[in-house]
């Protein structure tokens, strides 16, 4: 798979086979694509808790907000959650800021998620206060965001942006459409 098929079938899934578990070691690859990313100053001030234990995915689950578009949804439902979670954490003993830091890290993660047969969702609409009681993180790591992982259990379409509707939405039976900006709009000159 070329690494623009990769970057096509990352999407943002947010329905998972919950059953099938993610081993820790692919975990572990993951973590370590975001090792290898670029950093701001190449400071490297990100760390990561990496979860696959269901009860903890159980407490973690709870503090996440879902797809604000979908405003009739909560949710995946019980079955259909993430078999495993990536917490980004900003370690201000080392920096005050990510710079850009988690969004290049969060991407390499995602892609090698991908390459290794998952999906995932980037989830920035955390209750933080709770999930540092429940990850019991000390006071220098502060949560960036979650990255929800697992087995895809869902369609993803990316569709042509209309009239600028950038807002995702679902099909009845499950399909999940993402406008995308055609690369003639985003493309303002060539030479």
């Amino acid at each position: 798979m070329s690494l623009l098929d990769i970057i096509k079938k990352n999407r943002s899934y947010r329905r998972f086979y919950e059953e099938t578990d993610i081993p820790a070691e692919h975990l572990r690859l993951m973590v370590e694509a975001a090792r290898y990313s670029a950093s701001s100053r190449n400071i490297q001030p990100l760390k990561y808790v990496v979860c696959n234990c269901r009860e903890t995915n159980g407490k973690i689950f709870p503090t996440l907000a879902w797809a604000g578009y979908l405003t009739d949804w909560d949710g995946p439902v019980e079955g259909e959650r993430p078999s495993g979670y990536i917490v980004q954490l900003l370690d201000k003993n080392i920096s005050a800021t990510a710079s850009c830091d988690h969004g290049i890290t969060a991407q390499s993660i995602l892609l090698q998620a991908v390459e290794l047969g998952y999906g995932g969702c980037i989830i920035a609409s955390v209750k933080r206060e709770t999930l540092a009681q429940v990850l019991q993180l000390p006071e220098n790591l502060e949560i960036l965001q979650v990255i929800a992982l697992g087995k895809p259990k869902e369609s993803v379409v990316v569709d042509d942006m209309v009239e600028n509707q950038y807002k995702y939405w679902r099909e009845p039976d499950g399909r999940h459409h993402v406008p995308k900006r055609t690369l003639d709009e985003l493309i303002v000159r060539i030479d």
